[in-house]
């Protein structure tokens, strides 16, 4: 059977004015998977390796000693439900994968076409309610957007991750090491600054998982 998506269940909101910014990453991620296919290097990562070690990171964030529904923003191919079958086997999964780019959209569903469970939604907002939600990568690549324009994008992606989970939501960010500046079309931020935010915003429990060995950091913001 397949994930059950209630479109009715919140309606999704606005672009806020950002639509010529979801454009944009749309573009940048259509050209990355029609360059490279569905590999790691398809959603601009290095290697699998180290694709996989931030699902370590996120997945932090989840209970497997029960069943839940997870949304995946940002889910590109969808490579996070081949880490969630070889290593989380025996927890069952509700799994949706969320993405602004209509061919990752597209090679999803067609190499995950019959999996039980797995659904996959075009957008930047969530058409359902899930337990958790974790976005990879998603805030990494600002282009030519000025810093205020994608801190503007990150505060609402927050904002639709806090609306649309039950019991929290995972992200990561890249991190300026002190005395070093950034490369330019990449946001870089300090292990603080986020999490404050949500922790301020959410009335939630913010937690920074740092020191695995790249050069970026996990939020975990849970619910109380």
């Amino acid at each position: 059977m397949r994930a059950t998506v209630a479109a009715t269940e919140h309606a999704p909101p606005g672009d806020g004015g950002l639509a010529g910014l979801y454009a944009g990453i749309a573009a940048y991620y259509s050209a990355k998977i029609a360059r490279f296919g569905t590999t790691p290097e398809g959603v601009d990562w290095t290697c699998q390796a180290t694709q996989e070690m931030r699902f370590v990171q996120l997945l932090k964030l989840c209970d497997f000693a029960s069943p839940f529904s997870l949304n995946d923003f940002g889910c590109g191919y969808g490579a996070l439900i081949a880490y969630l079958d070889r290593r989380h086997g025996g927890c069952a999964v509700d799994y949706l994968g969320i993405d602004v780019s209509d061919a990752m959209v597209r090679r999803a569903r067609r190499l995950w076409r019959g999996r039980s469970n797995t659904a996959f939604a075009l957008g930047h907002a969530s058409p359902r309610t899930a337990d958790y939600a974790i976005a990879s990568g998603i805030f990494n690549v600002a282009q030519d957007q000025p810093r205020h324009n994608w801190e503007r994008f990150i505060a609402a992606s927050l904002d639709e991750l806090h609306r649309s989970t039950r019991r929290g939501f995972a992200v990561n960010f890249m991190k300026l090491p002190a005395g070093a500046t950034g490369r330019h079309g990449l946001y870089t931020t300090d292990t603080a600054s986020w999490a404050r935010d949500c922790a301020g915003r959410f009335n939630a429990a913010a937690e920074v998982h740092d020191g695995y060995g790249l050069m970026e950091f996990t939020l975990i913001v849970r619910k109380v």
